[in-house]
């Protein structure tokens, strides 16, 4: 691997996607670093750990919208390919609008480009449709609520909103993206969570009868520390039915954002165990970022000033994260994996930690 004079890895770069996790986050994260970092890049078996594996239409909307920004030389960018070549030009600022056509993950989308778009030195306006509530992917919610605020503290400017909901598999939301140049960058530090200071649930519903939102909270109430005056049914409007259950949990070193999704013949009460389950978890290990949050905080800090922060023990999205930036930036990730500690066994047996460096490609302003 040839580096330049600061260590850091030059050239095109080559990548298997049966890496890791095998699925269709090292096709985005590299897309996302390779208009940042003007590389090209080859990949092979894309999505080859997956049961239809090659590009579906939420990937090559990721592709085609990585190219419209860049005026990328593209090759492979078909449904089912497993192969691709991404030659990236100049990112521009500007308007764009991009449709998935399917219930695909928009959110998803959004993440492969906006981070090059906030560093392209312009403003930009960004609206994308498809699915923005989508089982296997962050809700828009989450994007909102728990991520874009610490990118707002690394010094990127960054505005989202939800036009209208889409859920799967109907699909047809929309939400839009505003950008604007990123200012210095500051290194990011979530070392503690402080004080908790909202707890909230909401069960959102699109065309679905209020009694399934009212059981997920009864069993919210029932099995976690909220109270029924921290809980609400949402009714949103969507082209097709849908349901998800989010709860948030607002703390002075940021907010997280636990969600369970409805699906066909799914019980009300498994949605919101499952959300609950992963709740009290993270509130019995201590730390301040949750298992998907880690993982999506890794590409902003590596491009920005970097940091640290405490979390659970990496998920295998996490270090194939991890593998795919390295592959682009050199080794700027490091996990420091902490030991199990016993907590109450009624909350959870054991809970493993780790810290999160990441040196970051910024300088950090003074």
């Amino acid at each position: 691997m040839a580096l330049n004079s600061a260590g850091t890895p030059t050239g095109p770069v080559r990548l298997d996607g049966a890496l890791g996790e095998g699925g269709g986050q090292v096709l985005r994260t590299a897309l996302a670093l390779s208009l940042a970092t003007g590389r090209p890049f080859d990949i092979v078996n894309i999505r080859a750990k997956r049961a239809k594996p090659g590009l579906l239409r939420q990937h090559l909307t990721a592709v085609n919208a990585a190219a419209a920004v860049s005026s990328a030389e593209v090759e492979g960018a078909e449904p089912g390919s497993q192969t691709l070549r991404f030659r990236p030009g100049a990112v521009r600022p500007g308007e764009y609008a991009f449709q998935v056509g399917t219930a695909g993950s928009a959110c998803l989308v959004a993440q492969t480009i906006l981070l090059p778009l906030a560093l392209a030195g312009g403003a930009s306006s960004v609206v994308i449709e498809g699915g923005t509530h989508n089982p296997a992917a962050p809700p828009f919610d989450h994007l909102a609520e728990a991520w874009l605020p610490h990118l707002r503290t690394m010094g990127f400017r960054i505005d989202a909103t939800l036009e209208r909901a889409g859920f799967y598999p109907a699909g047809g939301g929309r939400l839009r993206l505003g950008i604007a140049p990123a200012a210095a960058f500051r290194p990011l530090v979530i070392e503690d969570r402080g004080a908790i200071l909202v707890r909230e649930a909401r069960a959102v519903m699109a065309l679905i009868p209020r009694s399934v939102g009212d059981r997920e909270l009864d069993v919210v109430v029932r099995s976690s520390s909220l109270l029924r005056a921290d809980c609400s049914v949402v009714t949103v409007d969507s082209p097709g039915p849908g349901n998800v259950l989010l709860l948030t949990i607002r703390c002075e070193g940021g907010t997280e954002v636990f969600t369970g999704f409805g699906e066909h013949r799914r019980r009300a009460e498994s949605v919101a165990a499952e959300a609950v389950d992963e709740m009290r978890e993270w509130h019995a290990s201590g730390v301040p970022v949750g298992r998907h949050l880690a993982d999506q905080l890794l590409l902003p800090m590596a491009l920005a000033a970097g940091g640290s922060f405490r979390t659970l023990a990496p998920t295998m999205h996490t270090t194939t994260n991890c593998d795919v930036i390295a592959a682009f930036l050199g080794d700027v990730v490091t996990i420091e994996r902490g030991t199990e500690r016993g907590v109450d066994a009624e909350v959870c047996g054991g809970v493993r930690t780790s810290r999160v460096v990441v040196r970051g490609a910024a300088t950090p302003a003074a």
